[in-house]
């Protein structure tokens, strides 16, 4: 069993109130879990307007799933025009962890 991550830090464009972030963020968490099935959460920055961490998680007995699935997220968050994407940490854990 292998189980990857990946967390993003984002930078949000004209934003000025929370919940004005909630509706930039939430729709960015749906569509990673409706297109790849993932597990997905906003887990930093929660009080600040214009930052945003979303962490994912996948699980998958092929090592190779996982990089192309981490991969393919990536790359649509990094698409999205009205967040700019910071960094993106990427960890992997196998069977010998």
């Amino acid at each position: 069993m292998f189980v990857g991550t990946l967390s993003f830090d984002l930078l949000l464009g004209d934003v000025r109130s929370l919940k004005e972030k909630r509706s930039v963020v939430r729709p960015i968490i749906a569509e990673l879990q409706r297109k790849y099935a993932v597990s997905v959460a906003e887990v930093d920055h929660l009080d600040l307007h214009r930052r945003a961490v979303i962490g994912l998680a996948v699980v998958s007995g092929d090592a190779g799933h996982i990089t192309d699935v981490l991969d393919r997220c990536e790359r649509l968050v990094a698409a999205r025009p009205e967040v700019e994407l910071l960094s993106a940490r990427r960890r992997f854990h196998g069977d010998d962890d």
